[in-house]
C-alpha cells in the first residue's frame, strides 16, 4: 500500500480508499464488516461514505436513509482514530424543501445526523456531494468553516464539481478567510476521461487532492458485461443501476476487449489493470474501491503498488 498527503494538507492517506455505497443497500451488515475488516487489515485507511447511501437510493423517490454510515459507526469502535473517515452532504434526505442542498440549515442538521450514525465526535473529511445552484457558495463555505472551528469536521472537500466551481470556491475562501476545499471527488476511469480536460489540470495546478470514484466504470471494466443484452444476475445493471447504461456502447465494448488482452499479458485481471491505470495517473491521490464482495478489496490491494512503464502507458493511450 502506498500513502501520500491529501492535497496541501499533512493528512496521510492510502492510495486506495474503501467505498461503502453497497453497505446496507446491496449487502448486509455481516458482508459489510468482512469487507471493512479486510480493507483496514490491508492498510487502507480511508473510508468513504455519505449520508445518502442506503436502501432509500432504490426507492422511486431517491433519498438517503443512512444505513452505510450506521454500519460503519457500529463497527469502527476501538479503531476510529486509525482511519480517515469521509462522508458527504447535499443529496436528498427526504422530500421537504430543506431536506437537500447546501444551505446552512441543511448542512448543520445533516452533520449531526452523520455524527450520530457514525458514532463519532468528528468527521475527518466532510464533502459536499454536488454543486448547489440555489445556495450561494459563501453560505456553504461559511457553514463548513464553522464546523471546522467547532471541531466537528477536520477538512472539507467537494464532489462532482467542475474546475470553474472549485476555482470560484477557492477565491471566495481566500477573500473571506474561510476554509478551503482540500480535495475533489470525481468519476474517472479508462472509459470516462472528461476530467482530463479541466479538473485534472486544476487539481495539479492548485495541489488539490483528487479522490476517484467509479474506477471500474460501474463494473463495465470488470469485463462481466459482454453486451447490453447480457446482464449477469448479480450485477449492478441487473439490479437496475441506470448509470451504467451510459457505458453500454459498441465502442466501449470493443475497448474493453483490448484492455482485457493487455491485462492478460501482464497476468492480472481486467479490474486490476483498470484500477492500476488510475493509480498511475499523477493527479490521483486515491482510488475509491466500491466493494460489495471481499475479492474487490483483495484484488485491489494486490496491485496497489504496481508502477507502470512509459511503454504500457503509451499502449493504453493508443486504444
Amino acid at each position: 500500500m502506498k500513502y501520500t498527503s491529501l492535497g496541501k494538507t499533512g493528512l496521510g492517506v492510502s492510495n486506495l480508499s474503501l467505498g461503502t455505497m453497497a453497505f446496507g443497500r446491496w449487502i448486509d451488515e455481516k458482508a459489510s464488516i468482512e469487507i471493512l475488516d479486510a480493507a483496514l487489515d490491508a492498510g487502507i485507511n480511508v473510508i468513504d461514505t455519505a449520508n445518502f447511501y442506503g436502501k432509500g437510493q432504490d426507492e422511486s423517490f431517491k433519498y438517503g436513509t443512512g444505513e452505510s454510515e450506521e454500519i460503519i459507526g457500529r463497527n469502527l469502535k476501538g479503531r476510529r482514530d486509525k482511519v480517515v473517515l469521509a462522508t458527504k452532504v447535499g443529496l436528498p434526505m427526504g422530500q421537504d424543501i430543506n431536506d437537500f442542498g447546501l444551505s446552512r440549515f441543511h448542512i448543520m442538521r445533516e452533520v449531526e445526523g452523520s455524527l450520530k450514525r457514525l458514532q463519532t465526535d468528528y468527521i475527518d473529511l466532510y464533502q459536499v456531494h454536488r454543486f448547489d445552484n440555489e445556495t450561494p457558495l459563501e453560505e456553504t463555505l461559511s457553514a463548513l468553516s464553522d464546523l471546522v472551528k467547532q471541531g466537528k469536521v477536520r477538512y472539507i472537500g467537494c464532489s462532482n464539481y467542475a474546475a470553474w466551481q472549485m476555482a470560484k470556491a477557492g477565491g471566495i475562501s481566500n477573500l473571506l478567510g474561510l476554509e478551503s476545499f482540500v480535495s475533489s471527488q470525481s468519476q474517472y476511469n479508462l472509459l470516462s476521461r472528461e476530467l482530463e480536460n479541466e479538473v485534472v489540470p486544476f487539481c495539479l495546478s492548485e495541489s488539490m487532492g483528487l479522490l476517484v470514484y467509479s474506477p471500474m466504470a460501474r463494473g463495465m471494466l470488470s469485463g462481466k458485461y459482454k453486451s447490453r443484452h447480457e446482464l449477469p444476475e448479480d450485477s449492478r445493471a441487473a439490479r437496475g443501476e441506470q448509470l451504467i447504461q451510459n457505458y453500454f456502447t459498441d465502442e466501449n465494448f470493443e475497448r474493453v476487449e483490448q484492455y482485457k488482452k493487455l491485462a492478460e499479458e501482464h497476468d492480472v485481471n481486467l479490474s486490476q489493470f483498470s484500477l492500476s491505470w488510475i493509480l498511475n495517473q499523477p493527479a490521483v491521490t486515491s482510488a475509491i474501491v466500491g466493494a460489495s464482495k471481499l475479492h474487490h478489496v483483495t484484488d485491489a490491494v494486490q496491485i496497489s503498488d504496481w508502477a507502470w512503464t512509459q511503454e504500457l502507458q503509451k499502449q493504453v493511450a493508443s486504444i
